[in-house]
């Protein structure tokens, strides 16, 4: 009967033989290290104590779950929310929001203030309307006393060049008079209120042209249609003229819009003025909608107005959620094929947004279970798949792997030297594209004047009104045109008889204004040939790459500077790798020998593939059941997670992104903004914001902003819940190491003849499931806390991250990099004690101890292998997920289509990557336990003729190597 070992004992209880052999090598004769027959015989049950711990932390878990049980709704993770975020088919919503019991469908109505406020502009920002308003006539003044007023509707509108609010005019149609006016916005907004005017809306050759017809609105779907709950995706929006119960809205900018007070001025207008009594007439008349009844849809009714023409059905049998089905006059009047190309384009996007809060997703998880189980089972076919072709081309992905290593240096030395130079929002491939305009320009130019001898200056200062070059393209390369054409009717007031000192000549950009102006812009523009687009600043010639709007994309510029140099360091990295490469040769072929090993093992042992497909299942029925009991614990969000009033502004509500960058917040520079988090947001997992039309007004501000909860929330429950989840993880890859360590122990000291005949798997599980059950609990448990560790500062950068402390945010990200390099040492040392324990029987610290000094006196092949054997593995979790999630993705659209693809595909890839980790181990744990074999026969100076072929000469050089020396 085996003695129990204690942890304790074998960690800080060593006997003086123990401190005596703390880096005792392999020997012939020596207690515990002698493999001359094999692994250890005479073994000891170790680190026991340790299993009755892990007993208890399961009975710990499933009291929470029982407890998270009896509070948790799952549902709350994939029901569907309306836009201000309350729950579909739900009576009580949080924060008194509407009951919506008997709403259960989630569909699209129109968004009123995104689809009228480009008419609503084009009405109020038109010249008869900025006639009105700003001039007047001789029995009028204008309807704004103050020149304050008249600027600042002047600037709001982008009618005249201002710094800070437009870089260029509204594209927008203008007219010339109230009637031409009148008849075109009416036209257009009979098309929106009106039902029956569907098909003119959809149609090229309506009043609103190509505003509804082309691909550019549905790309934009979620910001012209509202989410909102109604009874059924198969209402008929189209039969609701003359219904009972219907209601009807008129639209008027919302209170905090910079247009409400132009809006109301132009609205309560004396009607006996000609210059705006047809404005007024429009306003009072043509922006009524009409909307479904309350019981349809139990929103205010501005939420209900339905879009003409766009009818809605269920994305899939039995489903809550709506997808667009256009009438059949629409369809007849654009045709199918354009028809269906618009809805799948606005299905599109409205399903991206969806891919925003990670509740739902969860709850797409849960409802594509069947996906789950079948892809899972699939994934592991694959990793069988790879694990066979591995066998026949070993030599090659090895020298790949070589290849791959020095390939990446140069790669990612590429990759750093292009940020070092990139602007902010522009891509990696984008920047060149930018800049094209101005490299044409700047060539053009130079060659010009030096054919003609003439130099111009391209120098400016300030806001540039000093600027006298010759640049005549706007920075998105319109041609200008000349200041004094007589043929120009549009933005007449600049001339150079109107500025003289601003040297309007030809068409160049300048930026003409007097000292007394209230209204002037910060850079060189000009009037543009464009008939939409008025006019556009300009950039100097000779600016090829210009400051972006928005700054590099790497910032401050010593980061810049850094990144530039870093790029020639890791080319030069990638130099000495070569080198290194060269010089180890020999050990590169002792790698491709230890490979060809394992191939052979596996080929022997064919039946050691049950190890990690067992792994693989106990794998996924684990996380199945951790997922369904954790969604109980994620959907409980306490009442006053977040904040139920209401907010003036965006940035109030949702918070601000700053203008530092971390060098700036570094050094306390007063010269930029810090971001500010907003009430809404201020903690992780954060709730969302939406703006209501009914608003709450302090004294002159109205407050419309509000937030929504979010779908999930952690607690301690869930923290305990993941530690079990890791721990349970980490046992099972650690038991499937272990195994197959036992496993190729067995096989590498088993003599020639009979290699292939013993069955290692039934061995290896009588040995280690007698003997070291608590050493791989004591193992894993270490692998799990750091893990768990990585996990929580994730969690703290997270609430850094939405609390705006970027320095935090820094700090945490830099520690989550070192306990990862932690981990990885832990996970790697783990690896080669379970070797130890494995061959020699020994508890896990000393086995680790032993492993360590092992490591230690072969340092230049473990890392020659381990670096080879990285990439190898790379190679081989590569193509396990990405098979398993095409599979996964393409099972979805076929079962699916209702759901978004994207939690199910992640869920997809999470398996997968357990199922590549526990295959590849397989393959990797042959290697490493190849290689403490292989290390325990040189250091014995032999082991028999049991050595496989491929390793045999490594084994006879050494020993000649030794004999050598000795005769020395």
């Amino acid at each position: 009967m085996g003695q129990c070992g204690s942890c304790c004992r074998s960690c800080w209880g060593q006997t003086k033989d123990d401190e005596a052999n703390k880096d005792e090598k392999f020997g012939s004769g020596t207690q515990n290290k002698d493999l001359s027959d094999g692994p250890v015989k005479n073994r000891r049950m170790t680190d026991i104590l340790w299993i009755p711990v892990f007993i208890a932390a399961q009975v710990i878990y499933i009291i929470v779950t029982i407890a998270g049980c009896q509070d948790g709704n799952p549902a709350k993770l994939y029901s569907p929310r309306d836009f201000m975020g309350a729950y579909c088919g739900v009576e009580d919503n949080w924060n008194n929001g509407p009951n919506l019991g008997a709403t259960g469908s989630l569909s699209l109505t129109m968004n009123l203030t995104s689809t009228v406020d480009l008419l609503m502009k084009q009405a109020v920002c038109s010249s008869p309307a900025s006639e009105a308003l700003t001039v007047g006539n001789a029995n009028y003044g204008p309807l704004l006393s103050t020149q304050a007023e008249r600027d600042k509707y002047l600037c709001d509108c982008c009618i005249a060049p201002c710094g800070g609010v437009c870089d260029g005019s509204l594209a927008l149609e203008d007219f010339s008079d109230p009637t031409a006016l009148f008849n075109s916005m009416s036209s257009k907004l009979q098309e929106l209120t009106d039902l029956s005017k569907a098909t003119e809306l959809f149609s090229t050759g309506g009043a609103n042209g190509e505003m509804f017809s082309t691909s550019a609105f549905w790309e934009e779907a979620t910001k012209y249609f509202n989410q909102v709950c109604v009874t059924d995706c198969t209402v008929d929006y189209t039969t609701i003229n003359g219904s009972s119960g219907i209601r009807t809205f008129t639209y008027k900018p919302p209170p905090d819009s910079d247009f409400y007070d132009i809006w109301n001025t132009l609205l309560n207008a004396n009607t006996a003025n000609p210059l705006v009594a047809k404005i007024t007439e429009l306003i009072n008349a043509s922006f009524t909608f009409e909307a479904l009844p309350f019981a349809t849809c139990p929103y205010n009714p501005e939420f209900c107005v339905p879009f003409p023409g766009v009818g809605f059905q269920e994305l899939a049998g039995n489903s809550m959620y709506c997808t667009f089905d256009f009438a059949g006059e629409v369809i007849d009047a654009i045709g199918s094929g354009a028809a269906e190309a618009l809805r799948a384009i606005g299905v599109m996007d409205i399903a991206s947004s969806a891919t925003t809060e990670l509740g739902k997703l969860a709850g797409d998880f849960l409802s594509a279970i069947d996906a789950f189980i079948v892809i899972s089972v699939l994934s592991f076919v694959i990793g069988i798949v790879f694990l066979v072709v591995l066998r026949f081309t070993i030599g090659i992905c090895v020298w790949i792997a070589v290849a791959i290593s020095v390939l990446m240096f140069v790669v990612f030395g590429a990759l750093v030297f292009v940020m070092s130079i990139q602007c902010s929002g522009a891509g990696i491939w984008e920047t060149g594209v930018q800049t094209s305009v101005a490299v044409v320009v700047a060539g053009t130019t130079a060659v010009s004047q030096t054919l003609t001898g003439e130099e111009v200056s391209e120098d400016c200062t300030g806001d540039c009104q000093d600027y006298r070059g010759i640049q005549k393209f706007s920075k998105n390369g319109l041609s200008c045109v000349t200041w004094d054409d007589p043929s120009r009717t549009r933005m007449s007031q600049y001339s150079s008889t109107a500025y003289p000192e601003a040297d309007l000549e030809k068409n160049y950009c300048r930026n003409p204004y007097k000292a007394n102006d209230t209204l002037k812009h910060d850079t060189i523009w000009c009037i543009t040939s464009d008939e939409l687009v008025k006019w556009e600043e300009c950039y100097p010639i000779g600016v090829i790459i210009p400051e972006c709007d928005d700054g590099h994309e790497i910032e401050p510029e010593e980061w810049r500077t850094i990144l530039h140099y870093t790029s020639y360091v890791i080319w030069g990295l990638g130099g000495v790798w070569l080198i290194i490469i060269i010089c180890m040769v020999k050990r590169i072929n002792l790698a491709i020998s230890l490979n060809k090993v394992a191939a052979l093992f596996l080929a022997r042992n064919p039946h050691v593939v049950l190890i990690p497909i067992v792994q693989a299942l106990v794998a996924i029925i684990w996380t199945l059941l951790w997922m369904l009991s954790a969604s109980f614990l994620l959907s409980q969000v306490p009442d006053d997670y977040t904040p139920s009033g209401y907010y003036a502004t965006y940035a109030e509500a949702y918070g601000t992104t700053g203008t530092c960058t971390f060098w700036d917040t570094l050094t306390g520079s007063s010269d930029c903004t810090e971001a500010v988090a907003g009430a809404c947001n201020d903690q992780w997992p954060t709730g969302s914001v939406w703006k209501d039309n009914v608003c709450e007004q302090d004294g002159d501000v109205f407050k419309c902003w509000r937030c929504s909860q979010p779908r999930y929330a952690l607690d301690y429950r869930f923290a305990i819940s993941f530690f079990v989840f890791l721990w349970n993880n980490a046992f099972n890859v650690a038991m499937g190491q272990i195994l197959i360590a036992m496993c190729v122990g067995i096989w590498f000291f088993t003599k020639k003849e009979d290699k292939g005949k013993v069955s290692v798997v039934p061995q290896a599980l009588r040995t280690i499931f007698r003997y070291h059950v608590g050493s791989v609990l004591f193992g894993s448990f270490i692998v799990a806390l750091v893990q768990f560790i990585r996990y929580l500062m994730k969690y703290f950068e997270k609430q850094a991250e939405a609390q705006k402390n970027r320095i935090m945010v820094y700090i945490l990200k830099c520690v989550q990099c070192c306990i990862w390099c932690f981990e990885k040492c832990i996970k790697f040392l783990n690896k080669n004690a379970y070797i130890q324990i494995a061959l020699c029987g020994t508890n896990f610290c000393k086995s680790a101890k032993e492993a360590f000094f092992l490591i230690a006196r072969n340092f230049l092949r473990f890392g020659a292998i381990a670096a080879l054997s990285g990439i190898i593995h790379g190679i081989g979790f590569v193509c396990i997920m990405s098979g398993t999630a095409v599979a996964g993705y393409l099972y979805m659209q076929e079962l699916h289509p209702d759901l978004s693809p994207f939690m199910p595909c992640v869920c997809f890839l999470f398996v997968s990557y357990v199922v590549s980790k526990l295959f590849m181990n397989v393959f990797g744990l042959a290697v490493d336990t190849s290689l403490q074999c292989f290390l325990a026969c040189e250091e014995m100076d032999g082991c028999g003729d049991f050595v496989p072929s491929t390793l045999r000469n490594f084994v006879k050089k050494k020993i000649e190597g030794k004999g050598e020396a000795d005769s020395d």
